[in-house]
């Protein structure tokens, strides 16, 4: 009788600790998630004001108006993936314009805020390939037993990728 009580005991001990080593897994990806989160919109926010320095210059050199109209928008309630795919058409839309417009390289100030859009980008591509690593490790913890059930009781969701190849791949691993 003794022997079963302790059997039950230690088989409970170890559920415990599964389930806590878990629940560990799942917090340290969520606060790795959460980093990059805020990693991203801090430099979203710099592309965003960046960009919004270059409508001045480039409507003053072209002598247009409303240059990257988009950028004027309240970004507040949007997503940081929808405004990274926002601010990308908006880079791109700016790198065409001074690809068209030649007299635009002579200009040193927007020469200037293109080398710091250009680190910035950098910067951006990083902390998505940090935000998207960590996001694969916390999706296949979400699908993958025996960590699935803490997720479950958890209420634990699958997050969104920012592009997608990362995407691909889960998909890739959840077929199998």
């Amino acid at each position: 009788m003794l022997e079963i009580i302790i059997g039950i005991i230690v088989g409970i001990s170890l559920i415990l600790l599964i389930g806590t080593i878990i629940n560990n897994n799942y917090q340290l990806a969520i606060i790795k998630i959460e980093k990059a989160e805020e990693d991203i919109d801090m430099y979203l926010e710099k592309k965003r004001d960046l960009l919004e320095r270059t409508k001045p210059i480039i409507e003053k050199e072209l002598k247009t108006e409303n240059f990257l109209p988009e950028i004027s928008q309240n970004f507040t309630l949007i997503p940081n993936i929808d405004e990274n795919d926002i601010l990308k058409r908006c880079y791109n839309t700016l790198f065409k314009t001074i690809d068209d417009n030649d007299k635009l390289l002579k200009s040193e100030a927007l020469g200037n805020i293109i080398n710091n859009l250009n680190d910035n980008e950098e910067d951006i591509v990083g902390a998505i390939r940090f935000y998207n690593d960590t996001v694969v490790d916390y999706n296949k913890l979400i699908v993958s037993f025996p960590s699935n059930i803490v997720g479950f009781f958890k209420r634990y969701k699958k997050k969104a990728f920012y592009n997608n190849e990362k995407r691909e791949m889960f998909e890739i691993l959840n077929e199998k």
